[in-house]
């Protein structure tokens, strides 16, 4: 839910890169990839699979939308699962328990810093993090005071902050770099969050 190099800065959005480090996991087998396809429940405590794009785990009968095959990891349990920082779905439960709401938000934070340079719409966002569209807008809202939207510009316009510092990228490129292919709605966005344009927050910054 990011320091250039030579030069330090801090932006007021505080949205830091993710830090994944490598835990327990096993190759994903053909076996293994039809159960998760097709919600086999006679898989379920066999293993468990996390999505990279998510970062959720579930068991494999978990209803959720079918995953990338390359975007897949299989775990032995959940204990690996968790060692690896991925999160336990909302939908399936597989550390049997209920996932409370801050912990829910959590992943949604997440995913929108992981996947903020696509099309993300509120839809999507749901079915990522396995709930409804709108029960997620809700729960967001009132966690963080804020719109699952607004976390969302948050988030590409801090990206935008860091590649106007640390690259010399043309605007247009740093637009759909960070999900808003629209350069003329990105200039317009950055202003109104920043109070200054890129071009003048690069200036304002010593880059030409």
């Amino acid at each position: 839910m990011m320091g250039s190099k030579g030069h330090e800065h801090e932006n007021k959005f505080n949205v830091h890169p993710i830090n994944r480090e490598a835990g327990v996991q096993e190759p994903i087998t053909d076996e293994k990839w039809q159960a998760i396809i097709l919600n086999d429940k006679s898989y379920d405590g066999q293993f468990f699979y996390g999505v990279k794009s998510t970062g959720i785990f579930c068991r494999p009968s978990c209803k959720s939308r079918a995953p990338k095959r390359e975007n897949v990891r299989v775990f032995q349990n959940a204990e690996h699962a968790l060692s690896d920082n991925f999160r336990p779905c909302k939908r399936c439960k597989p550390t049997n328990r209920r996932l409370p709401d801050q912990e829910w938000v959590n992943q949604i934070e997440h995913c929108m810093d992981i996947n903020y340079s696509v099309r993300l719409t509120l839809n999507t966002l749901a079915e990522m993090c396995h709930g409804s569209p709108y029960h997620l807008h809700r729960v967001f809202q009132r966690v963080k005071g804020m719109t699952p939207n607004e976390y969302l510009q948050q988030t590409r316009i801090a990206r935008a902050i860091d590649l106007l510092i640390g690259s010399d990228k043309a605007i247009s490129d740093i637009a759909m770099l960070v999900g808003i292919p629209n350069t003329p709605y990105f200039i317009t966005m950055f202003k109104a969050k920043t109070g200054y344009t890129p071009a003048d927050y690069r200036q304002m910054n010593g880059i030409k």
